[in-house]
């Protein structure tokens, strides 16, 4: 691990946070060629303040190779191209992606090996090279529990193993994309001891949900008070976890600010819809100030997800559309 990379996990107050900020965006401007022609390109000073830094448009991933010049790679990761075009991740280090996710899952969910942990994401199984299939594929076998698995569209076979693993007193966790979950919701199981993350849109399979109205279906139809969401993207090593209240938290180096929609060098007030742009410190060897697609706003102890800009292209984690 590099010191700048000790420097990201080590952060543990808004001073650190701060700080190392303006090392990755130097690192950045002097390492990557895509980010230090866009930063080029907008003339603009050298930032002061975090709202000063450029965010870059997240449609570059689909057109440029974002990464450090003449990095090798050891993960390409693409976008499930829901709506054309795939984004690619370029990713220098399999040990590093995995540092990241398995730390913000034990901060946010728990110990791995203390769970049986089941996929249900068929979708991005059949895309291939994905980062939430790699991510919870880590998480399976970090486990170390016969039931965890993948369960594809086999719904019988995904309660038989929760009520197998509940009846041995394990922890279940379920990762899910949405409209498979709500395929489930259809058997009309108990879930009750489970937790289920859902992890995004429909696909073009079901009707758009508010990520309220999915919710409730979810809770009602499994029988589970514990639904919880995951903000992730291909662009992005990092994930926001939602609470009960569908409020998304960050881990220490990942921040979330809300632009104004019809000014992307202007920040909206907290409370306000507008886009979401990340900082994702994790990044480091890619972009790590990306301006998403998605709308969302502050609120207190983190932020809300509401949707994406029109005409954008439905894909990704949690990309619901009001």
């Amino acid at each position: 691990m590099t010191q700048l990379e000790q420097d990201i996990f080590s952060i543990d107050n808004e001073l650190d946070f701060e700080r190392v900020v303006y090392e990755v965006y130097d690192y950045q401007v002097k390492n990557s060629p895509v980010y230090r022609e866009y930063v080029k390109q907008l003339n603009r000073k050298t930032p002061q303040s975090i709202h000063q830094i450029p965010f870059l448009p997240i449609s570059f991933f689909k057109t440029h190779r974002v990464a450090e010049e003449d990095a090798v790679n050891e993960l390409i990761f693409k976008s499930s191209g829901t709506g054309g075009d795939r984004s690619q991740h370029f990713v220098q280090s399999a040990e590093h992606y995995q540092h990241t996710f398995r730390s913000i899952y034990k901060e946010f969910i728990g110990d791995p090996e203390e769970h049986v942990v089941l996929g249900l994401l068929p979708n991005y199984l059949d895309q291939g090279d994905s980062s939430l299939v790699y991510m919870v594929d880590d998480l399976i076998a970090n486990s170390k529990h016969p039931l965890s698995g993948f369960v594809l569209d086999d719904m019988t076979d995904l309660i038989r193993r929760y009520n197998e693993a509940t009846q041995t007193g394990k922890q279940v966790v379920i990762f899910g994309v949405a409209y498979s979950l709500l395929d489930l919701c259809e058997l009309k199981p108990d879930l009750h001891r489970a937790t289920v993350i859902e992890t995004g849109g429909m696909k073009g399979r079901r009707k758009e949900l508010t990520k309220q109205e999915l919710h409730e279906t979810l809770r009602k139809g499994l029988k589970c008070d514990r639904i919880m969401s995951e903000y992730g993207m291909t662009e992005l090593l990092s994930q926001a976890y939602s609470n009960a209240n569908g409020i998304f938290e960050t881990c220490n180096w990942m921040r979330v600010l809300i632009r104004e929609t019809n000014d992307p060098f202007s920040f909206a007030e907290e409370g306000k819809t507008g886009g979401i742009n990340v900082i994702d410190l994790a990044n480091v060897h890619s972009c790590s100030f990306i301006a998403t697609q998605d709308l969302g706003r502050i609120v207190q102890n983190g932020f809300e997800i509401m949707g994406r800009f029109d005409h954008s292209d439905l894909r990704g984690c949690n990309l619901l559309v009001q």
